[in-house]
């Protein structure tokens, strides 16, 4: 009895424990999401004035905030795209090739990711204001790829562990080329490792705050926008333009994972 007893005590206390995880992981999402519905307009907008879409239509008329997104998306995109081309090239580079200072090229790929990112910012401001780079999209786009790389590389490489290169001697030994038997036998191998880098790098990307913050010029991103408003509290357009980043993010999920689970039913 006793043991049955403390069986459904510690079974309850795990149920709470967890609840109260999820509580705090997800109640702020639950907040942002039902004050871009809210109808009160007092700040910080703690009172329930009654149900409204009125925010989403004054989401379409800020065109400031719709242009930080679209920099946001944009940023994002060229992003992920350089940094998973460049980080790919790098990791198959890495793994087939021996040379010297490649232990401390390794080490130093390390860098990027355990610096607190203040510290990343102000190097790379100081860098941009010695080379003359003008701080805009392009210095944007120079200080994101070069967080990002590091975490591609990661990825790849972690692919690229128990990977036989005696596949791409095969292949080069029945006459295919060295070109194309990357595209055709490697690149499919690696797929699963860039696919995941350049997720993690694009999610890296769209919502930095503090490296844009000291490279962005006069360029605005969604997060330095959300950033701005807080001193007077956030907007409920910015509530609903979050609602739906949300919603489409939950979408791309249950979209992936419905078709990975339809996949791994048919092979079985």
């Amino acid at each position: 009895m006793r043991r049955k007893k403390s069986e459904r005590l510690r079974r309850r206390a795990g149920a709470v424990y967890c609840g109260l995880i999820y509580a705090f992981l997800f109640l702020p999402i639950v907040v942002i999401v039902v004050n871009s519905f809210n109808a009160t307009e007092s700040k910080p907008y703690l009172s329930w004035k009654g149900f409204t879409f009125d925010w989403y239509g004054r989401l379409l008329q800020n065109a400031a905030l719709l242009d930080s997104f679209r920099n946001t998306l944009l940023l994002a995109a060229v992003s992920t795209i350089l940094s998973t081309i460049i980080g790919t090239i790098a990791a198959v580079g890495m793994f087939k090739y021996r040379f010297r200072g490649k232990s401390v090229i390794d080490a130093l790929l390390y860098i990027p990711v355990v610096i607190p990112e203040i510290v990343l910012g102000i190097a790379l401001l100081t860098l941009f204001a010695t080379v003359n780079i003008p701080r805009g999209m392009l210095s944007l786009v120079l200080a994101h790829v070069t967080f990002c790389i590091p975490f591609v590389i990661f990825n790849v490489r972690a692919r690229l562990d128990g990977y036989d290169q005696s596949i791409e001697e095969a292949s080069m030994d029945l006459g295919v080329g060295r070109l194309k038997t990357f595209f055709h036998i490697t690149l499919p191998v690696l797929a699963p490792g860039i696919g995941g880098g350049a997720l993690l790098a694009f999610t890296l990307s769209i919502d930095d705050v503090i490296v844009s913050y000291f490279t962005n010029g006069q360029t605005k991103t969604f997060p330095l926008k959300v950033m701005e408003s807080i001193k007077s509290g956030v907007a409920p357009d910015v509530n609903a333009l979050s609602t739906l980043i949300l919603v489409f993010t939950v979408l791309l999920v249950v979209l992936t994972q419905s078709g990975l689970i339809r996949r791994l039913r048919r092979k079985r």
